[in-house]
């Protein structure tokens, strides 16, 4: 959606033979990038109508308890175990007609102009992209920048979203512990020469597979959810190549046995472009997990909202963007970052 906010003052011929074709413009192009795709297909759309979100963690019901005949139930109860607040950010972008470019545009638009409204629209949607693109893949800081701010990147227990030693607790069951969803070792490459393997990427995928479906929330009970998307970085053809061999066969790549491949038909696997990475990692991620736990989320406070008016000085037609949104994690239990190193199989990073 987008929000226009009618330009104020007389208007000019020259400017009505424009701003019709322009609004058409980028409404157009607004339908036909509305589809999330990239990153931010990966996170949790959401609108919102207030300063910042807060995600609100809890711990979960015991099981049922049996009652005798007659008899009242056990008392139960939710406790509020972390907060996770994510603010929103204003983003603006301009950009300007001459006053040469109305007087010549006469009854048509000027391509240039066209090409401006139309890459308006873009940078709008590339925005958003990035943002989400920036936090997800930057995910073992704290902060990192983006566009003159500063994102915050931790989840509720004030860590980066990927960490060795994430805090779990709860104060009602007197239960807490550690666990972590940052893993290096031989993801992709095993031995002295480090020859990228399927085999050794299968079953790093079987591990990191158990280990999601293994985190624990604040009582320390299993989760049990299923890991089914991986996200590579765009500039690792080698490792691109063998996850999509590994999850595209029902049989096990290179097996003369014809092995029956668990891993097929299983995951959705996720190249992300503008994730351009110096090493070998990737993210799994459970995408039930991520939604029922909140875990990548996107708030849109404001949509694109575009005012014009026209510029006393030089006569220049000005077109105005302004947008909020914020990014952010509700928690951690939904991925896992594996980064391939020739230290260890799946260790956890010390921090």
């Amino acid at each position: 959606m987008i929000i226009y906010s009618k330009s104020t003052g007389n208007t000019s011929a020259a400017i009505g033979k424009l701003e019709t074709p322009i609004k058409m413009i980028i409404e157009r192009e607004s339908d036909l990038l509305a589809t999330a795709s990239g990153a931010v297909s990966l996170f949790n759309v959401e609108k919102s109508n207030r300063f910042g979100e807060t995600i609100v963690g809890g711990n979960e019901f015991s099981i049922f308890s049996a009652a005798p005949e007659g008899g009242g139930a056990d008392v139960d109860s939710v406790s509020e175990t972390y907060h996770k607040f994510i603010e929103h950010i204003q983003f603006m972008k301009e950009f300007t007609i001459t006053a040469e470019m109305m007087e010549d545009a006469n009854y048509g638009i000027a391509v240039d102009a066209k090409h401006r409204a139309e890459n308006f629209v873009r940078a709008y949607y590339k925005t958003i992209n990035k943002l989400c693109l920036t936090a997800l893949t930057n995910g073992e800081f704290d902060r990192c920048p983006f566009g003159n701010a500063s994102l915050d990147l931790t989840t509720g227990d004030g860590l980066p979203v990927f960490h060795s030693e994430h805090v779990w607790g709860d104060q009602m069951s007197n239960k807490s512990g550690v666990q972590s969803n940052f893993y290096y070792g031989d993801i992709f490459r095993h031995g002295d020469d480090r020859t990228p393997s399927a085999t050794v990427f299968e079953e790093s995928l079987y591990d990191l597979s158990v280990k999601l479906r293994n985190m624990v929330d604040e009582t320390g009970e299993a989760l049990g959810y299923t890991a089914d998307t991986i996200i590579l970085p765009g500039n690792r053809p080698i490792a691109e190549a063998i996850a999509k061999k590994v999850c595209g066969t029902p049989y096990v790549v290179g097996s003369s046995n014809n092995d029956i491949n668990l891993h097929y038909a299983n995951w959705n696997i996720v190249v992300l472009p503008g994730w351009q990475s110096t090493d070998d990692r990737l993210i799994v991620m459970s995408s039930e997990a991520n939604k029922n736990l909140c875990g990548n989320m996107f708030f849109n406070r404001v949509p694109l909202t575009v005012t014009n008016w026209v510029d006393n000085h030089t006569g220049n037609y000005i077109w105005n963007g302004r947008c909020r949104f914020g990014v952010g994690f509700g928690s951690y239990k939904h991925m896992i970052l594996a980064v391939d190193a020739n230290d260890g199989y799946l260790d956890s990073i010390p921090m």
